[in-house]
């Protein structure tokens, strides 16, 4: 996928979270994020929305501290939301490809980063609005979410933060099943885990199912779809893979 596409389905994602969002009222309880109600989801992703779009308007080579959550609820709370993310959205339209700025992930370029991170962040964040708001969520195409698989375990979960760790050396492997050559190998240790794309040798657990399905599982958003070997290294991925804003 080409920068454009994510910024298309950014657009979209962050379209859908808002009608979601207004449809199931800022009250409802978001069972997928027991913890919040939609109020909070709609106030976590719009401050992001915000954060991320600083560093390509500011030009922020180190970490910025996000702008907070506002006071805000209700309509007066969603306007906000649809406010900044236009704003991230129109700002990622037009960013030059050469921007310099910070960001936190390998990819070929801070724009392609800030729009690939955000079109990410803002689909699972849409589900989640839309499992506030009950019925059936919005569709995921399979070749966006094979991207959103890979960046999660080759990109996030790489980083010295992630607590999938392991005492024995385990190996998972993740195939989505509806889309060619979306396989990776997770070799799973007492370090950060380390995943390569392919069908790397044995393995001691394989999830797989339909990439959609896969993409929300492995950001805990739904059931693992099929799990075939040792399932306690699918366990120990589910306990300990959450991302946390911080």
């Amino acid at each position: 996928m080409e920068t454009p596409d994510f910024v298309r389905a950014l657009d979209r994602e962050g379209r859908l979270l808002a009608a979601a969002a207004e449809a199931a009222g800022t009250d409802a309880k978001v069972p997928t994020c027991p913890e919040w109600q939609v109020r909070d989801l709609v106030r976590h992703t719009g401050m992001v929305h915000r954060w991320a779009a600083a560093f390509l308007t500011e030009g922020y080579m180190s970490p910025h501290p996000d702008g907070g959550l506002p006071d805000l609820d209700g309509a007066e709370l969603l306007d906000w939301f649809r406010e900044g993310h236009r704003h991230l959205v129109d700002t990622l339209a037009a960013a030059p490809a050469d921007v310099r700025c910070w960001h936190f992930l390998p990819a070929p370029s801070p724009l392609a980063f800030w729009a690939r991170r955000q079109a990410h962040e803002t689909t699972v964040h849409r589900f989640d609005a839309e499992a506030a708001r009950g019925g059936t969520p919005s569709g995921i195409d399979a070749g966006f979410a094979a991207d959103g698989i890979d960046e999660l375990l080759c990109a996030f979960h790489a980083r010295p933060k992630s607590r999938v760790r392991s005492a024995e050396p385990r190996v998972l492997r993740v195939r989505a099943t509806d889309t060619d050559g979306a396989v990776w190998t997770v070799r799973l240790s007492q370090e950060p885990p380390a995943a390569e794309r392919g069908d790397a040798g044995r393995a001691d657990c394989e999830i797989s199912g339909p990439g959609a399905q896969l993409y929300l599982s492995l950001w805990n958003r739904q059931p693992f779809p099929h799990v075939t070997g040792d399932e306690s290294v699918a366990t120990l991925w589910r306990e300990n893979s959450a991302v946390t804003w911080s």
